[in-house]
């Protein structure tokens, strides 16, 4: 039995031995997004789990191929790619010269970090981290301008992205602008 413990002891020894180096070795030979970010945690209606390794690796974009990093993350473009796509106009660092990729993300430690939503769409009332007030669009159809918070990009970027996908694809079935509690979920009581 004495053999036994000692033999288990080594043989679990080993085994985190060798994850610890595994895990040390892929955080030295790059980045890796995130495969799930929870999103809305202070929503009515409660979180939703964006997977976004789904996103990234699966064709769910407008076009039926996998999504471009700057489909969501529109800031990390050079300004003059950025000025192609209205409403879109800001871009970060403003002098930035990159278009994100999962590649350039992994492989390329001088890349600029990748920001989320709320750096510059912030909660109603609240000062972004990265700009000096929320963003806001004038929309295509009247002239009141819309103040992009956090709600109102993610609502605009996700269900429009979703809504616009449900007209032209047969293949995919996103969960729409309607159906709210496809995505949010309330937390189990």
């Amino acid at each position: 039995m004495k053999f036994f413990s000692v033999f288990a002891f080594f043989v679990l020894s080993a085994l985190l031995v060798s994850s610890t180096f595994k895990s040390e070795t892929s955080a030295q030979d790059g980045r890796t997004p995130p495969e799930v970010r929870v999103l809305g945690l202070e929503a009515k209606l409660g979180v939703v789990k964006f997977s976004h390794l789904d996103h990234i690796t699966k064709n769910h974009s407008i076009e039926g191929s996998k999504m471009e990093c700057i489909e969501c993350h529109h800031t990390a473009q050079p300004a003059a790619e950025a000025a192609k796509h209205p409403p879109l106009k800001t871009v970060w660092p403003a002098d930035r010269t990159t278009t994100l990729t999962a590649d350039l993300f992994a492989k390329d430690p001088t890349a600029p970090e990748v920001n989320v939503c709320r750096d510059c769409h912030a909660r109603a009332d609240t000062k972004p981290k990265l700009l000096p007030e929320i963003p806001q669009i004038k929309l295509e159809v009247g002239t009141e301008l819309v103040t992009l918070t956090n709600q109102q990009a993610f609502h605009r970027n996700c269900a429009g992205c979703h809504d616009e996908i449900v007209k032209t694809s047969k293949d995919l079935n996103p969960p729409t602008s309607r159906k709210c509690t496809a995505c949010h979920k309330r937390a189990a009581a």
